[in-house]
């Protein structure tokens, strides 16, 4: 029923879902009035499509448009007649204050799970300083000869590998409205993974869905910051506002979610012996409150929540030391053994080496000792008990 469902008209009391989100993690450059393409892959299937943009590091109004949403063709380019041109509130372009976001209205467009779109937008004005999410590993394409976002093909262009403005696209879909939030650092962003492959963890977790008829209308959002941390915003190397600070925006707040995987807590570990200042020396105790707080967050809106133990990472030459690797084992047992979580996703246990436990197995490293390759992050996919996301959606 909920595989058919999909193929059906949306109902009067149709819902909309997100079908794929990038969290927002920094600012970005200064950009010259542009058009920029860029592609995405939706985790669930729709029959109308709508899209938000973010202006939420920006320190001037930004105005977009004319935008619009294609079938990816490859490289640049879209398949031809497969354009819908968005519009804001009716209108082709809209200016968006700092700080804020905006959502297209909908347009009609069938829209196949695992299917690549492409999202084109005009800059007609130049932007002081932009809005990206880091690691897209996603090529985007960038080009100054005046509004393509229409155009076939804006090759050549000059490209780039972050996302520009673009946070979410959501469908319209008669199945009920059901989200998995992947919380996460650059293990959910899929550094190692290769660009222009879709091979996350979280992408590779949604073609399992794909497979099973019974959980093929569950949409995987994935909300991994590469560098950000639990307790503290962005300090170099480190990125993004804390998960403490974004779980709402980048997590609670998305069309149909029904359950968060936090995967997070590395990062505050080896913050704790690079940077300097007291409030960065964070210890266990302080990290395992936060987690504490993020999952009474989700369970007060009736949404479960899952944690991942945390990965090895012996080798590494910046952020490994033997108090860190010690607080690592200390959470990852807290993890557990804690009944805070609804479940708990082991995947420090399968990916470590039996040989040097504090290793990652050299048949999942992508050779920095920190991020799997792509027969890691498969296996990491592969741990998701799908019965999960069975038995009813609210807590007890």
């Amino acid at each position: 029923m909920l595989a058919a469902c999909a193929h059906t008209p949306p109902a009067a009391d149709a819902q909309w879902r997100a079908a794929w989100a990038a969290a927002p993690d920094s600012p970005g450059p200064a950009l010259a009035p542009q058009t920029i393409r860029q592609v995405v892959r939706t985790s669930v299937a729709g029959t109308q499509v709508r899209i938000r943009l973010s202006n939420l590091f920006g320190t001037a109004p930004l105005t977009i448009g004319p935008a619009g949403v294609a079938r990816h063709a490859g490289g640049a380019a879209i398949t031809p007649g497969t354009t819908q041109a968005l519009r804001f509130g009716g209108m082709p372009t809209v200016t968006i204050a700092p700080g804020a976001s905006v959502t297209s209205d909908p347009v009609a467009m069938r829209v196949g799970a695992l299917q690549d779109l492409a999202v084109s937008v005009y800059l007609p004005q130049a932007v002081a300083v932009s809005t990206l999410h880091g690691a897209g590993m996603q090529t985007a394409y960038l080009s100054t000869a005046g509004d393509a976002s229409a155009a076939p093909d804006i090759a050549p262009a000059r490209t780039d590998d972050s996302r520009y403005f673009l946070t979410d696209v959501e469908v319209l879909d008669a199945c009920p409205a059901r989200a998995l939030v992947v919380v996460g650092d650059s293990i959910a962003d899929g550094i190692g993974s290769g660009n222009d492959r879709n091979a996350r963890w979280p992408d590779l977790l949604a073609a399992r869905l794909q497979d099973d008829a019974a959980h093929a209308s569950i949409a995987v959002l994935n909300a991994g910051i590469a560098g950000n941390r639990i307790l503290n915003d962005g300090a170099k190397p480190f990125v993004g506002p804390s998960v403490l600070a974004r779980f709402d925006r980048d997590a609670l707040d998305k069309p149909g979610v029904r359950w968060i995987l936090l995967h997070e807590g590395i990062n505050d570990i080896t913050a704790a012996q690079m940077l300097a200042t007291p409030h960065d020396k964070v210890g266990v105790d302080q990290i395992i409150e936060g987690m504490h707080t993020l999952a009474a967050r989700a369970h007060a809106r009736h949404i479960k929540i899952w944690a991942g133990t945390l990965l090895p990472f012996e080798g590494t030459s910046k952020f490994y030391s033997a108090e860190a690797e010690a607080k690592r084992q200390a959470l990852n047992a807290w993890i557990r053994g804690s009944a805070v979580f609804d479940a708990v996703i082991d995947f420090d246990a399968a990916l470590r080496d039996p040989a040097r436990p504090g290793r990652l197995r050299p048949a999942y490293d992508s050779g920095d000792h920190l991020h799997p390759n792509a027969a890691g992050y498969a296996a990491m996919a592969a741990l998701v008990d799908l019965r999960l996301l069975d038995g009813g959606d609210a807590l007890p």
